[in-house]
């Protein structure tokens, strides 16, 4: 769709030529105090590693000047005394992205700030015309300095010409660059005024910049990239009109077309961690009637486990279920894995299990063997109640080694990793012993003696097989490794439980190769990730996290935003009903009782409940006319610990209590208001609308909107939007920086006399709590006295009642009020999650 503002559409690529550019004169050499601002929307923002976004300079040459870019979700500056090396400093604080994508940012440096010292300081505004909010602290850095005056030009979506990072990818707005901070504007590019394929313009100072050769200007509004997934061939009777109707989808689609549960965390993350060398390994998640357990590793060949009981325990978080040892003194037991030949020589290495054994053995038995080359060819952990003995023996049967050492029945009855570590220095072979509880603490024990390590040949049961006071060890992950020590285990291990929501989101998209726009941390620690879907699993972290999953609009990619993004929002979209074409009708309140939740039920996936109940006033389980009877609902959230569940329990109880009128469908038409096209094609899921100055008929305060989901219409007549939207009311939460709804409310206040509808001074009196503050500090802030709302703006006395002195109909109602009127304030602070 090509409507609204122009923008400099830039690609993302690392080829030189990108963006705008304008070239060197006189007043871009600024070599002291400089001032630069960018505004655009850009889906590589938070992309790993660099991403270039505006700068004057090139390495050919050694012509390096300054340069602003995004590394690592933080922006950084770099500039150059010299035109050679660059003095590099990074904004303290993660950039604060909205769900939008468009921001814009701003670097300011002093290079003398009079102490002897040179300070960065970085912002952040909705747009390049301001209010800028400081991110992060300055950062200053003893010295003065300067920057290298250099003949390349000024670059805007784009650094430097032959640097070969990524340049933005998306939509550059605007920039701005200033002759010393706050100073003389000496370039101004603003693209949102330039005609639709430009290919050079003038600026605002009269500089000419140029449109890189992989760029363009344009005003086209994508409002849908999906898949096609279904083209239907049609045609006439007569065969003379033949044609396809295409189906296309977002990516949730693909995604869930035949969606099998994914891998255990364990069986996913061994053989795909990188960092060190994985020689064999046997997961051991083989079905009930398995005789072998097979390797997802080219080359090793299946472990023979027999007899045993397989998929027996299935305790295990982080594996499907696991077999266990079926001993006797009959038929014992028999492991073999045999370990292929690595390449090159191996000095230090590792095997690593894990196995729960919940009968106390009180004779000492073989946990592990292992075989190998070198000095010794048999490794021995032995294990009983009270004791472990690690021993070695050479390829003859003779004991080369024996360490015995105190242990306890804390190594029973739990989830255990064990890991023999192996590693030669000098003549000397270190080895150790360590044990990891499964979401606890750890234990080694270790030695040492004199010769070589050889290397791991196999896993293998004693000669005499397992024992039957060991029948019933549960055992599987048997990892080999050319590594003395593994990190592969960290995290998998207990399913990843207790990492956030957030980062669970961003782990498994990039495991799986989704492409996933996240706004906001997702902060919740989440349970265990069990072999489920990946759309389950995605959908699991947003529901615990209470935000909101969904397909990209320009782009095949997830969203996702998280609660706190959505709460204490400024309007993406500020409607008023009398302004014409910003409201097209219906616009039908309703007020019924869909969304009414007074007894919600909060279960832990794998443990406890809570409940809560809202047990007074009007939306509470008391039967009418007390109440409105019982609404319950009972919610299942993968949460990391019980004690979540009560405050989620208390947030779903928040929402559904909240007597507030619907306004279920809002529909605006941009061919009757193209003046809101920028502003209604930038909107997406959990923004905020509000409505100014609504009909007489309803009640005056602004109408405030979430919108959780849209239906657009476009053809030759109409561009249309129905946006369903739910009230915005309970997500204006306590905010230690806002001081709108960071108050506390009152117990319980209300009129102690009567008040005309002119009043501006009234008496309250304190029946419940603590008395109103008096601090001058914490004015002005709103109370509603039924239904009108009042401005306080100073209150007097030190004990109840309390005059108040007030600024009238702030909402518009006009009314006298009457001695016992409840008297709350309009924004109390709610604690969110």
């Amino acid at each position: 769709m090509n409507a609204g503002d122009s923008y400099l559409a830039t690609t993302g690529t690392t080829t030189s030529n990108n963006g705008a550019s304008t070239p060197d004169v006189a007043a871009l050499d600024i070599t002291g105090d400089i001032d630069i601002r960018f505004e655009a929307t850009l889906s590589n923002w938070n992309a790993a590693g660099s991403v270039e976004l505006c700068g004057k300079g090139l390495i050919t040459g050694n012509q390096r000047s300054w340069v602003l870019m995004m590394r690592d979700e933080r922006l950084h500056f770099e500039w150059s005394a010299a035109g050679t090396t660059t003095i590099q400093k990074d904004c303290t604080a993660a950039l604060p992205l909205p769900p939008s994508g468009r921001l814009a940012v701003r670097v300011t440096l002093d290079v003398n700030d009079g102490a002897g010292n040179n300070v960065v300081t970085f912002y952040t505004a909705p747009s390049i015309s301001g209010t800028w909010t400081q991110l992060g602290s300055a950062v200053t850095t003893a010295g003065t300095t300067s920057i290298f005056n250099s003949t390349a030009p000024v670059r805007a979506g784009d650094g430097w010409g032959d640097l070969a990072f990524p340049c933005s990818s998306g939509a550059v707005h605007a920039f701005e660059l200033r002759s010393s901070i706050g100073g003389t504007v000496v370039a101004n590019p603003n693209f949102r005024v330039q005609t639709p394929g430009a290919t050079s313009f003038a600026d605002g100072t009269g500089k000419t910049w140029t449109v890189g050769a992989s760029t363009t200007i344009t005003n086209r509004k994508a409002r849908f990239v999906g898949e096609v997934s279904s083209w239907p061939a049609r045609w006439d009777v007569s065969g003379m009109d033949v044609y396809v109707q295409v189906e296309a989808a977002g990516i949730m689609r693909r995604l869930g077309q035949g969606a099998s549960p994914l891998q255990s965390t364990l069986r996913r993350r061994i053989p795909s961690f990188a960092s060190e060398p994985l020689l064999a390994y046997w997961p051991a998640e083989e079905g009930s009637t398995a005789t072998r357990a097979y390797s997802p590793i080219k080359g090793v060949r299946p472990l023979k486990l027999t007899p045993a009981r397989w998929a027996a325990v299935d305790t295990l978080a982080s594996s499907t279920a696991l077999p266990t040892l079926n001993s006797s003194t009959t038929t014992p037991c028999e492991l073999k894995g045999t370990v292929p030949t690595p390449a090159g020589v191996v000095t230090e290495w590792n095997v690593t299990w894990m196995y729960r054994l919940d009968t106390v053995n009180t004779t000492l038995r073989t946990f592990m063997r292992v075989l190998s080359t070198g000095t010794v060819a048999e490794w021995y952990v032995q294990t009983r109640n009270d004791l472990t003995r690690v021993l070695g023996k050479d390829s003859d049967g003779v004991t080369v080694f024996t360490n015995d050492f105190v242990t306890s029945t804390d190594l029973y009855n739990q989830w255990i990793q064990a890991e023999l570590q192996i590693r030669t220095s000098g003549s000397d072979v270190h080895w150790a012993v360590q044990w990891t509880d499964v979401g606890g603490d750890a234990g080694q024990i270790s030695g040492t003696f004199t010769g070589a390590t050889g290397r791991p040949l196999a896993v293998s049961s004693p000669p005499d097989g397992y024992s039957a006071d060991i029948d019933g060890m549960a055992i599987g992950h048997i990892a080999v490794f050319g590594s003395e020590t593994t990190f592969a285990y960290d995290g998998a291990v207990t399913a990843w439980a207790g990492e956030t929501a957030g980062d669970r989101l961003v782990r498994l998209t990039d495991e799986e190769s989704v492409p996933l726009l996240a706004y906001g941390d997702g902060a919740t620690p989440v349970g265990a990730q069990l072999p489920t879907p990946l759309l389950d699993l995605l959908g699991e972290c947003a529901d615990a996290d209470h935000g909101v999953l969904y397909e990209a609009r320009d782009s095949v990619a997830l969203q996702y935003r998280d609660l706190a993004g959505m709460c204490n929002q400024t309007p993406a979209l500020a409607l008023s009903y009398t302004t014409a074409g910003h409201v097209t009708p219906p616009l039908e309140p309703v007020d019924d009782d869909q969304a009414v939740r007074n007894d919600v039920t909060v279960t832990r996936t794998g443990g406890s409940s809570a409940r809560v109940t809202l047990d007074t006033g009007a939306l509470s389980v008391l039967a009418p006319p007390d109440g409105v009877g019982r609404y319950d609902e009972s919610v299942t959230l993968n949460l990391f610990e019980d004690d979540q569940a009560d405050d989620h329990a208390g947030w779903l109880l928040w929402l559904g209590t909240q007597d507030v009128t619907r306004y279920p469908v809002l529909h605006v038409e941009l061919s009757a208001a193209p003046s809101l096209i920028e502003s209604v094609t930038a909107l997406d899921l959990g923004d905020r609308i509000t409505i100014s100055n609504p009909p007489a008929w309803l009640p005056p305060d602004t109408i405030d909107l979430l919108m959780q989901g849209y239906t657009e219409t476009i053809d030759q007549f109409e561009w249309g939007f129905d946006f369903n939207c739910t009230p915005a009311r309970p997500f204006d939460v306590a905010s230690a920086d806002n001081t709108t709804v960071g108050k506390a409310d009152t117990e319980g206040s209300e009129l102690s006399v009567g008040a005309t509808s002119t009043a501006t001074s009234i008496s309250v009196a304190t029946t419940s709590g603590p008395i109103w503050t008096t601090s001058g500090a914490e004015m002005p802030f709103d109370v509603t006295v039924a239904g009108e709302v009042m401005r306080v703006t100073a209150i007097t006395g030190a004990a109840s009642p309390q005059t108040f002195t007030v600024t009238r109909s702030v909402n518009g109602v006009v009314k006298a009020q009457l001695a016992g009127t409840d008297v709350r304030l309009t924004h109390p602070a709610i604690v969110a999650l």
